[in-house]
């Protein structure tokens, strides 16, 4: 099969042919039709993940069964059931997965895509677990690079709404409002009914949340944004605000924005360390929330959603598996509005 190696951190893909991935008991292989192109795997490409090198990134699947491994769990799985793929290794016995918080359970061994082979190939080999059925009502064939990034797109921006406790008579401050999970967050944030502000700092990315439904918008490029945030909220600031971007200037944006009780959720992004004023923490009852990620059962829920037509992703550039330079040098740049993925020929 072809397939995109990476073989260090920031250099560029190996269009390859490897063998075909053979399963063993516990295991099954799909045919990929596609494999979404977001940050999450970007950050192995640019090396700000740790991975194991050679690896073949990629998790945001849509595929096709074409072989089950014998003599062990089968999932349930069979040859032509078309699936996705749940991002984290976990075996499903620690507390924390017991109760349904698989991002931070201790049995977690890594990621598809940086401990074991990913998307960016023909074919793709994972333990039976990790494989979710689609749902009949989804149109996987006509529209396989939508479908795969559904697993992220849409499925962090919905764990969100539930570690926030977002609300219909909530307003939502969303920073990196343009970026593929920002643009989502927006979607997500309305189909529960908030308002929303979307904060970004291009212009064109901003129109773009406009006609996804966000209520107001701030040009974070100047260096007023909790002053606009707290004048279209009428000084009463936001009920929660999500930090894509999470440098030590959002976050400390985003939870100068909070109004009384209010909950500022950071997604990782940059990471940085910021300060928080403990004496509007205390004044207000403000909470700091992190979110990593989401559980398996929030991608089939994910999945449920974008199936019935509550929500959809939004899926701006598609490319051959030839040009996954071209797609990464685009996310590196901060380019792509909403999702790129490569589709296989």
């Amino acid at each position: 099969m072809k397939a995109q190696i990476l073989h260090k951190a920031g250099v560029p893909f190996s269009l390859e042919d490897v063998p075909d991935p053979e399963p063993g008991p516990g295991e099954a292989v799909a045919k990929v039709l596609a494999c979404g192109a977001g940050l999450t795997i970007h950050h192995v490409r640019a090396g700000r993940a740790a991975a194991e090198f050679p690896i073949i990134i990629g998790h945001e699947i849509t595929g096709e069964i074409v072989e089950v491994g014998a003599g062990g769990d089968t999932g349930g799985l069979k040859v032509g059931d078309p699936v996705t793929s749940y991002f984290y290794l976990t075996d499903g016995e620690d507390k924390w997965t017991r109760l349904g918080h698989d991002p931070i359970s201790n049995a977690n061994a890594g990621y598809i895509g940086r401990q074991i082979h990913g998307g960016y190939a023909e074919f793709i080999k994972l333990p039976v677990r990790n494989f979710v059925k689609l749902p009949e009502e989804l149109d996987w064939k006509g529209k396989p690079a939508d479908v795969g990034v559904i697993t992220d797109a849409i499925a962090t921006p919905y764990k969100v709404l539930s570690r926030a406790r977002v609300a219909p008579t909530d307003t939502v401050a969303v920073f990196g409002a343009g970026g593929g999970l920002g643009v989502h967050q927006i979607m997500m944030a309305k189909w529960a009914h908030a308002r929303v502000v979307a904060v970004d700092v291009m212009a064109d990315k901003l129109e773009v949340c406009k006609e996804l439904g966000a209520d107001m918008v701030v040009d974070a490029s100047g260096d007023s944004v909790v002053e606009e945030i707290l004048d279209l909220t009428d000084g009463a600031g936001v009920d929660v605000a999500i930090d894509y971007v999470s440098t030590q200037s959002t976050a400390e944006q985003a939870v100068g924005s909070l109004g009384i009780r209010g909950r500022f959720v950071t997604l990782g992004g940059a990471g940085q360390p910021f300060t928080a004023p403990a004496p509007a923490m205390l004044a207000k009852e403000l909470e700091l929330l992190g979110s990593r990620y989401c559980t398996r059962q929030q991608v089939v829920e994910s999945l449920e959603l974008c199936a019935r037509g509550d929500v959809w992703p939004l899926v701006t550039e598609t490319y051959p598996l030839a040009e996954a330079e071209t797609v990464h040098a685009r996310l590196d740049q901060g380019l792509v509005t909403g999702r790129a993925a490569l589709v296989m020929e």
